[in-house]
C-alpha cells in the first residue's frame, strides 16, 4: 500500500473498533499518533488496556513500529461529572423517553475530536481518526457520519486549518470490523483485538470468550460477538 505522507492523531480508547482504526491509520500514514480519553468511564478498564494493545499492536507489521509515534492521555473527568449516564455512573443500562439508550453521553464525540483538533493543531498533524460507525451502532447520534463532517467544517472554520477526519468503520458493521481487522494485520491482529483490547460497558474482564473479554450481555459485548460470530462463520465457508 502506498503510504501517505499525512500524519494522523487516532482516538485510540483500547477498544475494538480504535485498535482496528488504528493498524488502519498504521497502514496508511507516514507518522501515527494516538490519544485517549480518562472521562470517569464505567469501563476504566480501557484506559488500562491501552499500553499493552500500543506494544503489541507494533510487533505485527515491522512499518508500523516505525510510524508510531507518542500517545496522549487527556484528563476530561469534568465530562464524566457532568453526565448522567450509564456509563459514568453505577446504573442499569435502558432506553429513554427520547429513544437513545442511557449508556449515551452528550457530547463525548464532539468533545473528543474537538481536543484531538487542539493537540493535532499543536504536534502538526493533519489527519483525525475515529471509530464512529452509524451502520452497527446504539443510535448515537454523535457518531453518525453527517455530525462528523459536520464538525470537521466547525473546527476547520474555527481552528483555520484543513484537518480531515476519517471515520474508516462508519459503514460497516461488527463482522466486517473483524474482517477489515484480519485484511490488515492477520490473524495476530484479529488475536491481540480478541485477546487485549477491551470493549464491555460494564468494565469486566472475566473469561475469554471466541469474541474477546466482557459480560456478555451489554450493548456492547453483544454487538461485538454477534459481529464475531458472523465473521468466524465467513472464514469456515
Amino acid at each position: 500500500m502506498m503510504i501517505n505522507t499525512n500524519r494522523a492523531l487516532v482516538l485510540f480508547s483500547g477498544g475494538q473498533d480504535s485498535t482496528t482504526c488504528l493498524a488502519w491509520a498504521l497502514a496508511r500514514y507516514a507518522h501515527v499518533e494516538t490519544i485517549g480519553f480518562d472521562y470517569g468511564q464505567r469501563h476504566a478498564i480501557e484506559l488500562a488496556v491501552r499500553p499493552a494493545v500500543l506494544e503489541k499492536i507494533v510487533t505485527i507489521d515491522a512499518g508500523w513500529a516505525t510510524r508510531l509515534g507518542e500517545d496522549h492521555m487527556i484528563d476530561l473527568s469534568l465530562l464524566g461529572r457532568i453526565s448522567e449516564t450509564a456509563l459514568t455512573r453505577d446504573v442499569d443500562i435502558a432506553f429513554q423517553e427520547n429513544g437513545l439508550p442511557n449508556t449515551f453521553v452528550p457530547g463525548r464525540n464532539l468533545m473528543f475530536m474537538m481536543v484531538a483538533a487542539t493537540v493535532a493543531y499543536r504536534r502538526g498533524l493533519d489527519v483525525l481518526v475515529g471509530g464512529m460507525c452509524e451502520t452497527d451502532f446504539s443510535g448515537y447520534p454523535d457518531c453518525r457520519d453527517d455530525s462528523m463532517k459536520a464538525l470537521q467544517v466547525a473546527l476547520n472554520l474555527g481552528m483555520a486549518t484543513r484537518l480531515k477526519l476519517e471515520t474508516p468503520l462508519m459503514w460497516i458493521d461488527k463482522a466486517a470490523t473483524w474482517t477489515l481487522a484480519q485484511d490488515l494485520g492477520g490473524a495476530a491482529l484479529v488475536e491481540l483485538i480478541r485477546s487485549d483490547t477491551h470493549t464491555c460497558y460494564l468494565g469486566e474482564r472475566g473469561v475469554l470468550h471466541a469474541w474477546g473479554h466482557g459480560c456478555g450481555t451489554c450493548p456492547a459485548c453483544a454487538l461485538r460477538a454477534r459481529g464475531y460470530e458472523e465473521f468466524a462463520a465467513h472464514l469456515t465457508e
